[in-house]
Order: C-alpha cells, then sequence, then structure tokens
C-alpha cells in the first residue's frame, strides 16, 4: 500500500464527521471536460460570460441554448466512475457524512450517494420562469421550437435549465447545507476541484477554522495545498478506488 493513501485512510477512518467536496475533476474520468484545464477545458475556447450567463439567456436565448442544448444531451449521457462510487460507498460504510457538489452532472446521485448537496443546481430538471412547471431531462428535448428555445408546454414561458448560471446567486437552501456540513466536519476531502470559485471554494476554511481537516485529491495546485493535510495528484478514479480497498 503506497504511504499517501494509508495515511488517507487513517485520517478517514479516525474522523467522526467527515464530507466529501467535489468539482469537475471528478467527473473527467467519466469522459466530462473540466472548465480551465489547457487544451480540453470546457472554456478554452467559448468565453462562458457569452455564453452562460444569465444576462445571456434572458436577452439572447437562441445563443444560450445553442451551448446548453448539445452540452445537456452530452452529460445526460455520461455515467458514473469509480470515484463517484467510492465516495457513494464511503458514505454508505458511515465514513462520510455527505457530497458537497459543484458539479450539475447528477453523478453522484446516479452512483448511489444520498446526501447531496448540488449546490450549483442540476440538469435533472428545468422550470417554467412564467408558471414554475417542472420538466425532467427526458422532457426537455420536446419544449424547443424551430429556433432552438425551450417553452413551457403549459403556459408558453421561457424554460430555464435549473442549474446556476454565472450571473446568478447560489440557491439559499443549497449553501446553507453546504455550510453546515463544511462547519461540522472534522476532515473535509476535496477531490477533483482547483477550490478556487467562490462562494464554494470557501468552504474548506470553515472546516479549517472549526478545528477539522483537509485531505485534496486533485490535479494541479489549490489554494490549500500548504493547509492540507496531504494531496495526493494522481488520477482521481484511481486515487480514491485505492483508499476504498485500503479501508478494508
Amino acid at each position: 500500500m503506497e504511504r499517501p493513501i494509508a495515511t488517507l485512510a487513517e485520517l478517514l477512518a479516525e474522523s467522526t464527521s467527515a464530507v466529501a467536496l467535489t468539482g469537475a475533476g471528478v467527473s473527467v474520468p467519466s469522459g466530462s471536460p473540466d472548465f480551465r484545464s489547457p487544451g480540453t477545458g470546457l472554456w478554452e475556447n467559448v468565453d462562458p460570460m457569452e455564453v452562460a450567463h444569465i444576462d445571456v439567456f434572458e436577452r439572447d436565448p437562441v445563443r444560450f441554448w445553442s451551448h446548453y442544448r448539445p452540452r445537456f444531451a452530452s452529460l445526460g449521457e455520461k455515467r458514473p466512475n469509480r470515484a463517484h462510487a467510492a465516495l457513494a460507498e464511503l458514505e454508505r460504510r458511515g465514513l462520510i457524512g455527505g457530497v458537497i457538489t459543484q458539479n450539475i452532472d447528477r453523478l453522484h446521485r446516479a452512483a448511489g450517494s444520498r446526501n447531496v448537496v448540488e449546490v450549483h443546481g442540476s440538469i435533472e430538471t428545468s422550470s417554467c420562469r412564467e408558471c414554475g412547471a417542472s420538466f425532467g431531462l427526458d422532457r426537455v428535448d420536446d419544449l424547443f421550437d424551430a429556433e432552438g428555445v425551450a417553452y413551457c408546454a403549459d403556459c408558453g414561458g421561457q424554460v430555464k435549465p435549473d442549474v446556476v448560471l454565472f450571473g446568478e446567486l447560489l440557491p439559499e437552501a443549497a449553501i446553507a447545507a453546504a455550510t453546515e456540513l463544511a462547519e461540522g466536519a472534522d476532515l473535509m476531502l476535496c477531490v477533483g476541484s482547483s477550490l478556487e470559485v467562490h462562494p464554494v471554494a470557501g468552504l474548506p476554511q470553515l472546516t479549517l477554522e472549526r478545528g477539522g481537516r483537509l485531505a485534496i485529491v486533485t490535479k494541479g495546485p489549490t489554494p490549500f495545498d500548504a493547509v492540507a493535510e496531504l494531496k495526493l495528484e494522481g488520477e482521481v478514479d484511481e486515487e480514491l478506488s485505492a483508499l476504498v480497498e485500503a479501508l478494508g
């Protein structure tokens, strides 16, 4: 057993209130690009402020959906990888109390995680901005008109995905739940996140301020590397699978 994995297993076994925080990197082994990796990141060739901002949705829904419609179709086809499965197993064993995720792809739930806080929303549903009707991912494609804009099947209002766009505030309930988990954690396991996008990037600090510890599993630097108990930079699915194996 490699020593870093053994150390992480020991930290988790000693913990009584661990929580996981995940970012785009946890879904990379499922075939999803992260956002900023050179050459492959989702925002490498497109300015997110021009396609994924609430102002774009309201001002030019054709342009907005030209980006999001194929993205939704792509994400809908993704399947959980071993990293998602490992986190679900850790929760099943009672070793973590839940998963806070920045991802909108639903893969933690698909893998079996139960207590999942999706701070940026989810592609699972889209809602009418007029009457509030909700449409599952499997129904959204039927709502588009000839120009490629989704309209409500009930009242004809514009339909927006239930994800947090640039320029929008995060859902109060999700932030409250994430904050509660972070403040109560004696160990936060940060997986596949650069820990740079606020306010979620502030959650590890809440854990630290209350005497908790951090363990980081991600490629590339984070602002918390110097204060983490350990940092693993291998493939997240391999690292977490090895962690579960180390725990026996």
